[in-house]
């Protein structure tokens, strides 16, 4: 796989498709809606970190850096798409993880799929983790590990909203409506910038919290945009038994795996809008998949610690 900084030479165009999903919810209110698989692009570093990757690793190697840092915690689908697209492009990489205790944890894994290819892993407390956008926390990182590119946590920068915008082509010109999950901001930012005038943007933050609107002006310049916060679930990485059987009720219907962190959410965020009347119709709604079918494995490692149904 090419990181260029022009369209991925390998990248197989035919597999990112739109897949129609038909559900009778959405017949009988006459609402069109479409998935956009970019979970398919890359077996490892998918979705909207194959995205936000992209021209980072570019510019990295334009300035002849060696070694990538970046940050993330237990189950983080950066830490692992940066560690496997690292080790597939040449540089050594640095995981900085939120969250000392996971040092002894050895089933992690996504922790144990960076470490095998090739990412040096860097505990630190939690506390000290809320330090890792202060310039003393990063002078400490680069005497510790040397000259570093730095790509912040979740992968959202310039570059990465960049990226981003690339992910609606002249296909998506028809669609109403294009929802997307939020963590950082930047997969949003960048489909704010690229919508055409007669579409708007939803976004359903993983996280709680009314910090994303600010994180979101940095790098958005559109207006037509919304964030519905009401399907976190109870923030980031929490889930329940409804989420559980929502999520393997809709691939068993569609044959559409979600991830439990972000798709998940917005999907059954997505269709509780259809049944409560939100959509004008007749419409037409493109859901992007963002990917994180990795945590899935990670995830099911906690289900099973509640006693809980696990993800299929």
């Amino acid at each position: 796989m090419a990181w260029d900084c022009c369209i991925f030479a390998n990248l197989k165009k035919e597999r990112l498709y739109n897949q129609h999903v038909n559900l009778p919810l959405l017949k009988n209110n006459a609402i069109e809606l479409f998935v956009k698989r970019e979970d398919q692009i890359h077996p490892f570093v998918s979705g909207n970190k194959f995205r936000k990757l992209k021209y980072n690793l570019s510019v990295a190697k334009t300035k002849c850096y060696d070694s990538l840092l970046t940050f993330g915690g237990a189950f983080s689908n950066h830490i692992a798409a940066t560690a496997y697209a690292g080790f597939e492009q040449g540089f050594s990489t640095i995981g900085v993880i939120r969250g000392e205790e996971l040092r002894l944890k050895e089933n992690n894994s996504t922790l144990a799929f960076a470490k095998s290819h090739g990412m040096e892993l860097d505990f630190v407390d939690r506390e000290k983790y809320r330090e890792k956008d202060s310039e003393s926390f990063i002078k400490e990182l680069r005497k510790k590990f040397g000259n570093f590119y730095l790509i912040p946590e979740g992968g959202t920068n310039d570059y990465a909203v960049r990226g981003c915008e690339e992910i609606l082509q002249d296909q998506d010109e028809d669609f109403d409506y294009i929802c997307v999950a939020v963590g950082t901001g930047g997969t949003i930012s960048g489909l704010i910038n690229s919508v055409q005038a007669n579409q708007q943007v939803l976004g359903f933050p993983a996280l709680r919290g009314d910090f994303l609107q600010a994180e979101i002006r940095k790098f958005a310049t559109g207006s037509k945009w919304k964030l519905i916060r009401d399907y976190h679930f109870g923030g980031y990485g929490k889930i329940n038994l409804q989420l559980v059987e929502f999520i393997n009720q809709f691939k068993r219907d569609t044959g559409i795996p979600l991830d439990p962190v972000y798709t998940g959410k917005m999907m059954y965020g997505i269709l509780d809008l259809v049944e409560k009347g939100y959509f004008k119709s007749p419409c037409k709604i493109l859901a992007i998949h963002t990917g994180g079918l990795q945590g899935i494995e990670g995830m099911n490692q906690v289900l099973k610690r509640k006693k809980l149904p696990l993800l299929a």
